[in-house]
């Protein structure tokens, strides 16, 4: 009785913010994803309302696929293990699941909901936390796939401030090769590479955009921000995604630029 009580609640939840009648309560993600989703999965081989639950290698290291409820081509990957956020060391270990890596590879669902298969180029990703660590995927903005290639010769393989603004905000920014993410676990590269990122992990946010360079080579942008309240700049980089997914719009089946950006 006390599991129905949950579900149904949770579910209740789930309908109310996908009608725009409450905000996304803090902790609403964890909510579903460890009291619905997650039994449904082990217990009758059913996720919903998540599109996927991956327990094999255990709660621990496990993860969920929701797509976002307030709608648009937006969709979250989030672990079923409690996170707090980037902060927590659990997310940049030696052996720690790459969640990056995971989100990337889900994007097929992005796919699938636009009908269309979408460039790799077009696709970014941004954590965000509310009480537990999850990372948005989604299409990039236009502007910020513009404002990235226009400066793609800037952007090398260490961080490196990013002079040009993305939505408003400086960011610092990197590349690292490959079509995956699965060598890269973009967390450590905050972390190992910026050398005050650790004591202030929890105030900033990463980015991971799919980049391929104008010569063909595929591989990923990294952007990171921190929070700088006097600038107005919250680290906020789900900003630099759209969940109505306009580039798609934009490019109506018509790829632009080199030829290699048709690559999927």
């Amino acid at each position: 009785m006390a599991a129905l009580s949950v579900f149904l609640s949770a579910g209740y939840l789930l309908v109310e913010i996908a009608a725009g009648s409450i905000a996304l309560p803090r902790n609403a993600l964890w909510e579903v994803v460890h009291n619905v989703c997650v039994p449904g999965q082990l217990q009758h081989g059913d996720p919903m309302p998540c599109l996927k639950v991956d327990v094999d290698e255990g709660i621990d290291r496990g993860f969920a696929i929701l797509r976002d409820p307030r709608g648009g081509t937006q969709f979250l990957l989030i672990p079923t293990v409690r996170i707090s956020g980037i902060e927590s060391p659990i997310v940049r270990e030696r052996n720690a699941t790459n969640y990056f890596s995971i989100a990337w590879e889900s994007r097929k669902n992005l796919n699938e909901a636009l009908r269309r298969d979408l460039p790799r180029d077009d696709v970014g990703m941004a954590i965000n936390s509310q009480d537990q660590l999850h990372i948005h995927f989604s299409c990039l903005r236009p502007e910020v796939f513009e404002t990235l290639r226009a400066h793609e010769k800037a952007i090398g393989g260490h961080w490196a401030p990013f002079r040009a603004e993305l939505y408003g905000q400086h960011y610092m920014a990197m590349w690292v090769p490959g079509e995956h993410l699965n060598s890269y676990n973009p967390f450590r590269l905050l972390a190992e590479g910026l050398p005050d990122a650790v004591p202030n992990m929890a105030n900033r946010t990463l980015v991971v955009v799919g980049f391929t360079r104008s010569d063909g080579t595929p591989g990923f942008v990294l952007l990171a921000d921190q929070v700088n309240v006097p600038k107005g700049d919250l680290a906020n980089g789900e900003e630099l995604l759209d969940h109505s997914c306009q580039i798609a719009a934009a490019r109506n089946g018509h790829a632009t630029g080199p030829e290699s950006y048709r690559t999927k």
